[in-house]
């Protein structure tokens, strides 16, 4: 029975103590997810991108836009149509109108959540 508690106590040691310290690091760790932690980067993420309307299509609701790149999704410049997340994203989009927008990965779909003409 003494054996088996040394053993116990070994390997709860050996296994036990460094996986609990590994879990309490890994939560400091930037792994990539949230970026929002730090000002800088907040700063960056909330910023609109500069773009040109090229079709809206308000039954579909879709709207094309020649942008350039877009760090937040890690999209390159390039002349798309997106979704748009409300019917006042369509209203303010104009062809060939030059806009502020807000580009979002939404459960799989880039949605235009913010559009402002300039």
């Amino acid at each position: 029975m003494k054996k088996l508690i040394t053993y116990s106590l070994g390997a709860s040691l050996a296994f036990g103590v460094p996986l609990a310290v590994h879990a309490a690091d890994s939560n400091n760790m930037n792994m990539g997810g949230n970026t929002n932690s730090t000002p800088s980067t907040r700063s960056t993420d909330t910023a609109l991108a500069d773009g040109v309307v090229r079709k809206v299509d308000q039954s579909s609701g879709m709207v094309t836009i020649e942008h350039g790149e877009l760090k937040n999704v890690g999209m390159p410049p390039m002349t798309m149509a997106y979704k748009a997340k409300d019917a006042t994203v369509l209203k303010q989009a104009k062809e060939g109108g030059k806009v502020k927008f807000r580009l979002e990965n939404l459960n799989g779909t880039y949605t235009i959540t913010s559009l402002k003409k300039q």
